[in-house]
C-alpha cells in the first residue's frame, strides 16, 4: 500500500511504497464520465430509430460525448478547449487548468483536514437504507499522517459530514413551490469531527459493528488502526458517534483509549480486514514480513491474539479479504505478485490456494459480496482484473502456483493501483482508485461489439465498460456508501472527497 510524506514546508505529499517514491503528478480537479447526460424519450419506435442512438444524430451525439467523457480543458481566459483530455496520459499546458463537468454529478463535495489520511472507512447508520433524499449525511472514521516532526498530532478521526447538498441545477417549474427545501440542498457542507490521540501513522483503518443487546440503543462500533510502528489498536467509538446527535454529550479521557493494543507484528502493514459474519468481531492483520495473525473478540470485551501466524508469502501482505459468504475462509494479497486463500481452521496455517496474477505487487482486493465467486484485484503495473474463484484449484502446502486466466482485465490506469471495491448492490459495478490521480468506475455488464472499435466517443484505448473518470489528487483509498446508492467517498492529498454521479 501507498504512503505519502506530509510535509508541511510546502503542501505537497508524494506516494511512497516500500521506500519508493513515484513522481508528483500535476494537479487539477475532478473530471466528468463516460455517459451520456440527455434521456431523451420517445412516444415510439420508429421515432427512436430515426432520431439515433439516444434521440440525437450521431455526429451531434458524439460531440457531446466528447464533452462529457473527461471534462473539458480551461485556460486563464476561461476558453473551453473541447478536446478530451486523460489525467495521467495528457498533461496540462501553462495557464490551463481542468474544471468538472458540474452537469455530469449529482453531488459533488470536498473536504479538507489539517493532515492527510492515507485510509478510511464509512460507518453504517441509522438514517436508513436506500437513502435519495437530500443534503445527505456521512459517517466516517480516519487516521492521519502527520508530519514526521509532528507524529503527536496523528490522530484517530471520528467525522460526521453534513449537508451535502446535490448541484445546484437551477429552477423549473416542478421546483417553484419548493424554495425552502432548496435553500436546505444548497447550503454549505459541514464537517464535525472527534478526535482520539494516535501514536503514529494509521496505514489502514476499518471499523466494525455489534449489534446491540437492546434494539432502543445504537450498535456497538469498534475501530481497528494498523499504525505505522506496527501496533495494532482497537477503539469503542460508539460514544463518539453518539456525541455528534447528542447535544451535550461528553467524551471523556477514558473514553479514547483503546480497547486493546496488540503487538505481535515485528514489522509495519497494511492488510487488515473484519469479518462481516463474526458479530463478537474477527479481526485479520497482514504485514511487511509476509505473517498474517488473527485477533478475536471474546465476551466481558477481551481481544484475543493468535500468536501463531499464517505465513506462505514470499514478500509483504498487501490486502486482506474475508470472504463474505464463508465464516473461516479469507484471502490474501501480496506483493510477491499471488494472491492466497486460506482457512483458519488450518492446523498448519498454510494457504489452501496460491494463484500468481502479476508479475508486481498486488496491492489491493476486493471480494464481491453479492456473487461470491468474483474477486477484484489491482496491482502496481496499474493493472485490474477479475477473478473467478471456480476456477482456482487447491494447490496443498507444497503443491505448485496455478495461474488461471482472468473473466476481465484492464490496463487502462498507467500508475499503481490503491483501492478497488465492487458496488455494495450491483455486481457489475466496481470502483477503482490509482496513482495517476484518477478514480474510474467501470460497468462490467457493458460487452464489446466485435464490429466495434475499442474506441470510446473517438478517444483511442478507453474500453466502454468505463463509465466515468473522477480526477482527484494522490487519491489513496475509496470506498461505495452501503446505505446512499452511487455515492462514493475518498481520501487524497488534499481531504475528502464524496460524490454521486448521473452514471450510477
Amino acid at each position: 500500500m501507498a504512503k505519502r510524506p506530509a510535509d508541511e514546508s510546502d503542501g505537497k505529499h508524494d506516494a511512497l511504497k516500500a521506500g519508493q517514491r513515484p513522481v508528483q503528478k500535476d494537479k487539477g480537479d475532478e473530471a466528468g464520465p463516460f455517459e451520456d447526460e440527455f434521456e431523451d424519450e420517445f412516444e415510439s419506435e420508429d421515432e427512436m430509430l430515426e432520431a439515433g442512438v439516444d434521440g440525437r444524430p450521431d455526429e451531434e451525439r458524439e460531440v457531446e460525448e466528447k464533452r462529457v467523457l473527461l471534462g473539458s480543458l480551461v485556460t486563464d481566459a476561461m476558453e473551453v478547449d473541447q478536446k478530451t483530455f486523460i489525467p495521467g496520459r495528457d498533461r496540462l499546458a501553462a495557464g490551463e487548468s481542468l474544471s468538472p463537468d458540474t452537469s455530469t454529478y449529482v453531488m459533488l463535495h470536498n473536504l479538507t483536514t489539517t493532515w492527510p489520511c492515507l485510509s478510511f472507512d464509512i460507518i453504517r447508520d441509522q438514517l436508513g437504507d436506500n437513502r435519495k433524499a437530500y443534503p445527505a449525511t456521512v459517517y466516517a472514521v480516519a487516521g492521519t499522517q502527520a508530519d514526521s516532526r509532528k507524529a503527536n498530532q496523528n490522530e484517530l478521526m471520528v467525522m460526521k459530514l453534513s449537508e451535502l447538498s446535490r448541484m445546484d441545477r437551477g429552477k423549473d417549474e416542478e421546483d417553484s413551490d419548493n424554495d425552502e427545501e432548496d435553500d436546505d440542498e444548497n447550503a454549505d457542507p459541514i464537517l464535525e469531527t472527534k478526535s482520539i490521540p494516535l501514536p503514529s501513522t494509521t496505514n489502514r483503518i476499518r471499523n466494525h459493528q455489534c449489534p446491540p443487546q437492546n434494539s432502543s440503543n445504537p450498535p456497538t462500533t469498534f475501530t481497528a488502526t494498523l499504525l505505522e510502528n506496527s501496533d495494532v489498536l482497537i477503539h469503542d467509538v460508539t460514544p463518539h458517534l453518539t456525541s455528534f446527535d447528542t447535544p451535550g454529550t461528553m467524551i471523556t479521557p477514558q473514553q479514547s483509549k483503546p480497547l486493546a493494543t496488540l503487538k505481535m507484528h515485528r514489522s509495519e502493514g497494511y492488510a487488515l480486514d473484519w469479518s462481516p459474519l463474526a458479530p463478537q468481531g474477527k479481526l485479520l492483520t497482514g504485514d511487511n514480513d509476509g505473517k498474517i495473525f488473527l485477533t478475536t473478540g471474546e465476551e466481558g470485551g477481551k481481544w484475543s491474539p493468535d500468536n501463531r501466524p499464517f505465513t506462505g508469502h514470499q514478500s509483504s501482505v498487501e490486502d486482506i479479504q474475508w470472504s463474505p459468504n464463508e465464516r473461516t475462509v479469507f484471502a490474501s494479497a501480496s506483493s510477491d505478485g499471488t494472491v492466497k486463500i486460506w482457512d483458519v481452521r488450518s492446523k498448519s496455517h498454510k494457504p489452501a490456494v496460491s494463484v500468481q496474477i502479476s508479475n508486481t505487487d498486488v496491492n489491493v482486493i476486493s471480494w464481491s459480496r453479492q456473487t461470491t465467486h468474483l474477486l477484484a484485484s489491482g496491482a502496481d503495473d496499474g493493472q485490474w482484473a477479475v477473478w473467478d474463484l471456480r476456477q482456482w484449484k487447491a494447490s496443498g502446502i507444497n503443491g505448485p502456483i496455478s495461474e488461471p486466466k482472468a473473466v476481465a482485465s484492464f490496463n487502462f490506469h498507467k500508475e499503481q493501483i490503491t483501492s478497488i471495491e465492487w458496488h455494495p448492490t450491483d455486481d457489475s459495478i466496481i470502483a477503482v482508485a490509482a496513482g495517476d490521480n484518477t478514480l474510474t468506475l467501470w460497468d462490467l455488464a457493458v460487452e464489446l461489439d466485435d464490429e466495434d472499435s475499442r474506441d470510446t466517443a473517438g478517444v483511442q484505448d478507453v474500453p466502454p465498460q468505463l463509465l466515468f473518470l473522477h480526477y482527484m489528487e494522490t487519491v489513496k483509498e475509496c470506498h461505495w456508501h452501503p446505505q446512499i446508492p452511487g455515492c462514493v467517498m475518498a481520501t487524497g492529498d488534499g481531504g475528502f472527497g464524496v460524490f454521486k454521479t448521473i452514471s450510477v
